[in-house]
């Protein structure tokens, strides 16, 4: 069932998602060569509890850590570790918070210290199909326009658009329905109304967009070894267009 929120709901949700941003804004400032995972966890965490919400992440599942952290090859779902970020890697933090009962969602990729010039383009045109995805999350429209934005966006440019994970609703749940592709036909899907509340996260490599999950149960890479992005925000739909609610307020 899609469940749709009242103006109320969004409310909460946009004091959820602002925390998100503000957790964003601290890792931006402190990921650097050197900065272990675990110490980016913690900073997290802290925040997360400080702003009076707890983290989404933490136990959902069985899951470890209060962010999700994919480095370099790695797509998503993986664990915080104490070995230090190094110079010219790539690292997408994954952040939930749950606040007042509803939740916040939001990913970012960074570079650590200057990365290649092809994964640089990479994360530039990753977050560019975030917002073009953004763009068409819109009353009236099919879910399927969102994915058909982001991979008409994509794949000319030839990165690969990861399939096996996708968008989703957010709400009292962390995962609601529907489902939301990054990829697929216009026209296809569920019709997106006032009040949908959905995660938008488009996830791409710059080879091979198939994906493969290591023997811990829960971190996917590519299965070439190939670098990954990923960019996400938690998006209302209302009569007046997409409102991004995991900004700073």
């Amino acid at each position: 069932m899609i469940r749709t929120k009242s103006s109320d709901e969004l409310k909460i949700m946009r004091k959820a998602g602002s925390i998100v941003a503000e957790c964003h804004a601290l890792l931006n400032q402190a990921i650097r060569p050197g900065v272990n995972t675990q110490e980016l966890d913690s900073l997290v965490e802290q925040h997360i509890r400080k702003s009076g919400a707890t983290p989404s992440f933490k136990g959902h599942h069985g899951f470890p850590a209060s962010i999700c952290v994919a480095l370099n090859d790695e797509i998503c779902h993986g664990f915080p570790r104490s070995q230090p970020l190094k110079e010219g890697d790539v690292v997408t933090i994954d952040i939930g918070a749950h606040y007042q009962g509803y939740h916040g969602d939001s990913a970012w990729t960074y570079a650590v210290g200057n990365v290649a010039p092809d994964i640089r383009q990479l994360m530039e045109d990753g977050e560019k199909s975030l917002f073009l995805g953004i763009e068409q999350a819109r009353s009236g429209q099919k879910v399927g326009e969102i994915g058909h934005a982001i991979q008409s966006f994509a794949e000319p440019l030839g990165y690969g658009v990861v399939r096996e994970f996708c968008g989703h609703g957010v709400g009292r749940e962390l995962w609601e329905e529907p489902q939301v592709p990054h990829f697929g036909l216009p026209g296809m899907g569920p019709q997106m109304k006032a009040g949908m509340v959905l995660a938008i996260e488009p996830m791409l490599t710059l080879g091979n967009w198939r994906a493969q999950v290591d023997s811990d149960g829960w971190t996917a890479r590519t299965v070439d070894g190939s670098i990954c992005v990923q960019y996400e925000h938690t998006v209302a739909i209302t009569d007046e267009g997409p409102v991004i609610l995991t900004k700073l307020l």
